[in-house]
């Protein structure tokens, strides 16, 4: 049968099952969300005169559940009007409506019983063909289904996603015995392409992949710091990005995940377990002096760190007392530094003989070795372990791909030397003679199985630029940006300057771009994967011209972007870009431009030129007003000074979006503006969108005057800015940016309704900026954003 998904429900309404619930409604599909009864009246219900029949009481646990949504960071919800999607229920009252949702998700208490119990209910009342599954972190998905129908076994199956889960991108999909094939592939496909989800087909193993090795990981990091005498500080100096791991690093991630969260999966491995690995898995006697004392880390104000003031105070694990936390400072860090890549970062800081390598190496080896006694137990190859350690810890490297970092056979023989028992399958690789369990054949990935290599599973979707270019090579090149031929006719323009920031060398490219695109190509696609889109012009370069007074030159910067913009948004070839992470200031000011935008769901755009002191310089005034007059319907009568007051809002107050919803709602995108929600199908979406609008006949824009607010308008503005600045909202400072914004926003000093050439604004925008930039006070933003990494307000 074909499978469907129009309708969910979300059994358990805890932090997990509203976090899917609403990563479920920020994909637009209604959720309905169930809880327990009460059992007893809150003190505000017996104030109201209210029963325990009341429906309002029995769904108060689901309708909590759904209102503290709106206060939890990071923001589960991509837009607040998302959370009508989801309607309160509970366990008893509506059971009967499940029957109407195509998907059941448990997300109840990690009790077996508990949870067959609910089974049962639910497979009394279910239609056949809707899939369950079951959110555990790791008790058995056969043991689950045991004693269900036949339709509900062959429906059934784990769904492990990782909290938050709009956030983090591992879907362990655990298939029971029962369960068909088509639904496993189903889901699988559901995951990646709707829910935006890395999926791995997991084994029904305690804790399945990623928590099986990522606790594992931890604990033995926890026993080597007691057994070797380091601190949890000094630990988390070395085991966060150092090393291609998150910043939370060890005992920061501990704290954010929760101790009680964190004991609870530990010791659901410890008791499915015997022997070696069983010991491993009992977590230390001070952790649960921790728990008892209810320091269980972000939730309840302290864990292994305590933020006393301003301080950040680290957990003495001997005295369980607070003191300033340290960091491991050793020279094979500083070599570190000068080596280029991370595996020649890695291989530079494990083999060191110093404290940090000392560190290192006890953690890693243990972890890399207990990975590879589990390939084939908990996952059928080691690219689903990889895949999951990356997707679901943040790892930048997986355990097999940090081996081949380290050099397999270097690695194997300290192992050896130090008493470790070696596993078949990599004492296979080695017997083979082979030195990597990654090898390109081909131009093409492979990995090894345990006898031999095999390629790497190619999607379509996932378009690895790094791999790709390697492959296929540049059309041209320079510092700042690349022209590639991505095939079918469309080329990709991608930047990877330092942090992706605009200098002369990207504008270079665009031009070029345009040009190369309008001559051989059906059509362009501007994206990247760095860390981020795009945060902006080169700001060291701005202030260096400004402090030099190099007007004349800054003018020919701004006035040369300013037309590369034009030329993205007037080519006769359509131009999509693909925006994601931080989209600011300059990078906005590229995407707004184009045919059509087709951003990732984590999408933080805004024009945000005013946190240091100037306003935005390549045309992002003009077309974020541009962007609001088009996007209103034919016949009606346009308010301009409306329209300019929310722009001038944006601007003058440096709003940046959450999400591409939120940019959406700030009218950065537009209602045919694309959202992709799995990021790593981003540039193929958009590549998809430049065929399309190719293959429907796109015609470049039409050259329009644009119709203005003019003097009344800048009148307006300017009442706004000047009461801010009397109640003592913005300073003088702000208030001169607010004066030259509204200006250039109002089009200058005409009549309201002047109709005026794109040029001219460009040009008025263009001076207020030159103007701008030359004042001390946007110099000395400029300096402490550049030095601190955040605004000053001056």
């Amino acid at each position: 049968m074909a499978y469907q998904i129009r309708k969910a429900a979300v059994l358990g309404s805890g932090v997990m099952g509203s976090g899917i619930a609403a990563h479920l409604a920020n994909i637009g599909i209604p959720v309905l969300l169930l809880d327990i009864v009460p059992r007893e009246l809150s003190k505000e219900e017996q104030a109201k005169g209210a029963t325990l029949e009341d429906k309002a009481v029995r769904n108060r646990i689901a309708t909590g559940s759904i209102q503290k949504l709106l206060k939890q960071k990071p923001a589960p919800l991509t837009a607040i009007k998302n959370l009508q999607l989801i309607t309160p229920g509970n366990l008893e009252d509506d059971l009967e409506k499940l029957k109407d949702v195509d998907w059941i998700i448990e997300v109840i208490v990690e009790n077996l019983d508990v949870k067959k119990s609910l089974y049962e209910k639910i497979d009394s009342v279910r239609k056949d063909g809707t899939i369950i599954s079951s959110n555990t972190s790791g008790i058995s998905i056969n043991a689950m289904v045991e004693g269900r129908s036949e339709d509900f076994g062959k429906h059934f199956l784990g769904t492990h996603f990782f909290n938050p889960p709009r956030y983090l991108k591992l879907l362990e999909v655990i298939p029971a015995n029962t369960t068909a094939p088509e639904v496993v592939k189903f889901m699988s496909a559901f995951g990646e392409d709707r829910l935006g989800k890395g999926v791995v087909i997991a084994k029904d193993t305690p804790n399945f992949i990623a928590n099986r090795i990522g606790t594992y990981g931890l604990l033995v990091t926890l026993r080597e710091m007691m057994a070797r005498g380091y601190s949890i500080g000094e630990v988390d100096s070395v085991t966060g990005p150092m090393i291609g791991r998150p910043k939370s690093a060890t005992f920061r991630t501990l704290d954010v995940v929760g101790l009680d969260t964190f004991m609870h999966v530990s010791k659901n491995v410890h008791d499915q377990t015997s022997g070696e690995e069983q010991k491993v898995f009992e977590a230390p006697e001070f952790m649960t002096k921790m728990v008892q004392n209810g320091w269980l880390g972000a939730k309840s104000g302290q864990g292994f760190f305590l933020k006393k003031d301003k301080e950040i105070l680290e957990l003495d694990p001997e005295t369980l007392e607070y003191r300033t936390a340290g960091k491991l400072k050793t020279p094979s860090q500083e070599l570190a530094k000068q080596q280029k890549g991370l595996a020649a970062k890695m291989k530079t800081l494990v083999y060191a003989e110093d404290r940090t390598g000392e560190l290192l190496w006890s953690i890693l080896a243990p972890t890399l070795l207990y990975s590879a006694e589990l390939t084939g137990e908990i996952a059928d190859d080691i690219v689903a372990i990889d895949n999951a350690m990356k997707w679901g810890f943040g790892w930048e490297q997986g355990p097999f791909e940090i081996w081949d970092a380290l050099g397999v056979r270097k690695s194997v023989d300290k192992m050896k030397e130090q008493g470790h028992a070696i596993p078949a399958f990599v004492q296979a690789l080695l017997d083979s003679e082979n030195e990597t369990f990654y090898k390109e054949e081909n131009d093409d990935l492979h990995f090894f199985n345990g006898t031999s290599y095999e390629p790497v599973p190619v999607n379509e979707k996932v378009i690895d630029l790094k791999r790709y270019k390697k492959k296929h090579g540049v059309i041209k090149s320079n510092s700042g940006a690349s022209l590639i031929d991505l095939g079918d006719g469309i080329a990709l323009l991608e930047f990877h300057s330092r942090s992706n920031a605009i200098g002369l060398d990207i504008t270079q490219m665009i031009n070029y771009a345009v040009d190369e695109v309008e001559k051989n190509f059906k059509g362009l696609v501007i994206g990247n994967q760095g860390k981020n889109f795009c945060v902006g012009a080169n700001l060291g370069m701005i202030l260096m011209e400004a402090q030099d007074d190099n007007i004349f030159e800054l003018d020919f910067t701004i006035k040369t972007f300013q037309n590369a913009m034009m030329k993205i948004k007037y080519s006769n070839k359509p131009v999509v870009a693909a925006p994601f992470g931080m989209s600011l200031g300059g990078g906005a000011e590229v995407t707004l431009p184009a045919a059509h935008i087709q951003a990732s769901m984590e999408t933080y755009m805004g024009l945000v030129e005013a946190g240091v002191g100037l306003i935005p310089g390549g045309g992002g005034n003009k077309e974020l007003y541009m962007k609001q007059l088009k996007g209103l319907p034919n016949g009606v009568t346009v308010d301009y000074q409306n329209i300019a007051t929310k722009v001038f809002e944006s601007i003058a107050m440096a709003k940046v979006s959450t999400s591409a919803e939120e940019a959406r709602e700030n009218n950065f995108l537009n209602f045919v503006d694309g959202i992709s929600v799995n990021s790593d199908h981003l540039i193929f979406d958009a590549k998809q969108v430049a065929l399309s609008l190719y293959e429907n006949g796109y015609q470049a824009p039409l050259r329009e005057k644009v119709p203005v607010p003019g003097e009344p308008g800048y009148a307006t503005l300017l009442l706004g800015a000047e009461g801010m600045f009397i109640s003592g909202y913005i300073s003088e400072h702000d208030l001169k940016i607010a004066k030259k914004l509204a200006f250039v926003l109002a089009g200058g000093k005409v009549p309201y309704g002047t109709k005026v050439d794109e040029q001219y604004l460009l040009d008025l925008e263009r001076q207020a900026f030159l103007s701008l930039v030359a004042e001390p006070k946007t110099q000395q933003r400029m300096q402490h954003m550049l030095v601190k990494g955040k605004p000053l307000r001056n």
